[in-house]
């Protein structure tokens, strides 16, 4: 059985750093990504990783990095600069294809993890 469990997520000052982990079980995939969704608003894309080939939103670049530990199959999120307008849960997806910041290319999704950033 095919499992996504985030973790990290809290609560931190703005300009503050956070870093979630997502761990997969069941079994290996191509392509892992973060999406996340703040209340009143849709889910958006925010970077994925295939292999060491990484993508990310125009809003993220250059704060967020992401990384994988294949060994323990686990996808990293190192969140710098917080903003209060990155309060969201957080989503980790998996999926076969490539580089996509479209939901349909994933097809698993773990619970969520919440972070707030205040002022």
């Amino acid at each position: 059985q095919v499992q996504l469990v985030e973790s990290g997520g809290g609560l931190v000052q703005a300009g503050g750093s956070l870093t979630l982990s997502c761990a997969a079980s069941g079994r290996t995939f191509t392509t892992m990504g973060w999406f996340r969704q703040a209340p009143g608003k849709e889910r958006e894309f925010v970077t994925a990783i295939v292999w060491s080939g990484t993508y990310y939103a125009d809003s993220v670049k250059g704060r967020f990095t992401i990384s994988r530990d294949n060994a323990k199959n686990t996808v990293y999120l190192q969140m710098n600069s917080l903003k209060i307008e990155d309060t969201a849960v957080y989503y980790c997806a998996a999926g076969q294809y490539g580089l996509s910041r479209h939901e349909g290319a994933y097809d698993y999704w773990g619970q969520g993890t919440q972070v707030t950033v205040s002022s």
